[in-house]
């Protein structure tokens, strides 16, 4: 991990000087990166406010470009692709070579030295014009995305190494993991750091100003981390505070009955009320600066395309989803583009015309006889989708936590590990989501109520494969080996061993810090 650990020797100085964006909230105008010094660009509110921008979108990029949904959707068996880059945890036989597998690491480790540059060091590099509350919110940002990375990090990998400080280990990089319990004690306190230092808000329909995360995001975020720790009367008092705030709000529910699950994933409704933190892209003409999505998911034939490019459709809806969802849950046809179905909003090529999905055997992509909708907004529409790059990249945030999810992590609180509960707060939570979808509620709720919903909720958004990875490992493997994980032509079916839920670590990174590979130490915090 030499080069890993110097080149973040860098950042931690450079920092101010990389891509974190413009002063305004949309993420728009970034300044010129090559002509800021460090005592001007901190001079002002709105240079320290913005200090964060771009941990919103391009230290991420190589996480949620191929890697994300390669490891958690078509790991969990959501997504089918016979795509050679992105394909090895279909059958479960991902390793340490996999270019993929490097670059998710890579920009995990990224977010987690930026982070770290902000913390320890920006506090020193402001003018006396800087408001303190302004410095404390950024500073805030910083710890809400340290625990971020680290929350993917020990559920992908496990025991990984803590730093604090990236200086702290440019002569001596070779250092060993720690613990998964110390990792989620960093985690937990980074977020009530961030829950210390991050404005409160609102989330109003002025999406311009949502973009930046909140308390109510740390909040969030820290009840999902309390659940996976089984911290369940800690999630639930945290889910409720958030509940209670009335910061976010569902999408298509009693309060804003305008708008439906549909509206969640497109441009327009970028920074939503029910969005509690998202990915922030803008093209910009650069690879790495907008989502890519569109192009990988949806529609891509001689014919008919839903991209800008001149591919697409890498990945597709596996034959496992597209079973599991209920007759009358709206979300099938939002969530999943079945033969013959119609999207207005969606303009395809050649010709720009409506989309119609075509036959089955028509679709293109996978084979996989149907595509995926999420995300997939199609090509340059005005204001539908806004601009395409110069790599046919769009727009359109990607979540990494909304609202219906915390409604659902509230639910499971309230049940704390039990067979059933009829609770009244719990089945608030759990029936909003249903009704939003277009189902009844339900009187009594079970931990598998609660779990299929979350898989259909939020299919396709990168949550599946850890839900499968907290439940007890027979009945996980059990789930997984049942799964059809092959196309609409040929059936396959694959069980994943105990070693298949944490992913390798990259060869290379092994070969610089072998003690990676060794016994996790327990880490001393100060």
């Amino acid at each position: 991990m030499k080069t890993l650990f110097n080149t973040y020797k860098l950042l931690a100085f450079a920092v101010v000087i990389l891509a974190f964006g413009s002063c305004d909230d949309d993420f728009t105008n970034r300044p010129p990166e090559d002509q800021i010094s460090l005592d001007a660009y901190y001079s002002s509110n709105d240079q320290v406010a913005s200090a964060t921008n771009g941990m919103y979108s391009r230290t991420w990029f190589q996480f949620e470009n191929k890697f994300f949904w390669a490891v958690t959707e078509v790991g969990s068996g959501n997504m089918y692709t016979g795509s050679s880059d992105v394909n090895a945890m279909r059958n479960f036989s991902l390793n340490g070579s996999d270019p993929e597998l490097v670059n998710g690491w890579s920009s995990l480790w990224a977010n987690v030295a930026q982070s770290n540059a902000i913390i320890n060091f920006l506090a020193n590099r402001v003018g006396p014009a800087v408001d303190d509350d302004v410095l404390q919110n950024t500073i805030g940002e910083a710890y809400f995305m340290r625990a971020t990375a680290y929350f993917y990090l020990v559920r992908l990998w496990g025991a990984v190494p803590i730093i604090e400080n990236n200086l702290d280990f440019t002569t001596n990089p070779v250092i060993p993991t720690n613990r998964v319990e110390d990792i989620y004690q960093l985690i937990e306190m980074d977020y009530q750091k961030a829950i210390e230092k991050l404005f409160e808000k609102n989330r109003g329909s002025n999406y311009a100003a949502n973009g930046h995360v909140s308390k109510g995001s740390a909040k969030s975020m820290l009840a999902k981390v309390y659940l996976y720790e089984k911290k369940y009367a800690e999630a639930r008092a945290m889910a409720e505070d958030v509940i209670n705030s009335g910061e976010f709000k569902l999408l298509g529910g009693p309060q804003l009955p305008s708008k439906s699950f549909g509206d969640l994933f497109t441009y327009a409704n970028n920074n939503n009320e029910e969005s509690i933190f998202a990915l922030q892209w803008k093209g910009d003409g650069n690879y790495g600066s907008a989502n890519n999505c569109n192009t990988q998911f949806g529609i891509s034939t001689a014919t008919v395309s839903t991209s800008n490019a001149s591919y697409g459709g890498v990945f597709a809806p596996s034959q496992d989803i597209m079973a599991a969802y209920e007759t009358g849950d709206l979300r099938r046809k939002e969530t999943i583009m079945f033969p013959g179905a119609t999207y207005p909003n969606i303009k395809v090529v050649p010709g720009g015309g409506t989309l119609t999905v075509p036959a089955a055997d028509q679709i293109g992509g996978q084979g996989a006889g149907a595509a995926i909708k999420k995300y997939c907004i199609g090509i340059v529409n005005g204001t539908v989708t806004g601009p395409a790059d110069n790599w046919a990249m769009m727009d359109n945030n990607t979540y990494i936590m909304r609202y219906a999810d915390l409604l659902l992590i509230h639910a499971e609180a309230v049940l704390a590990g039990g067979a059933s509960t009829s609770d009244a707060s719990a089945l608030a939570s759990f029936n909003a989501v249903r009704n939003r979808a277009g189902l009844s509620s339900l009187a009594s709720i079970t931990f598998n109520d609660i779990f299929k919903e979350r898989r259909l909720e939020l299919c396709f958004e990168g949550d599946y494969w850890f839900d499968l990875g907290r439940i007890p490992r027979a009945q996980a493997t059990a789930i997984m080996a049942a799964q059809n994980r092959g196309n609409k032509d040929f059936e396959e079916h694959y069980t994943p061993e105990e070693g298949d839920f944490l992913i390798p670590y990259p060869d290379n990174e092994v070969a610089k810090n072998p003690l990676l590979i060794e016994a996790p130490v327990p880490y001393v915090f100060d």
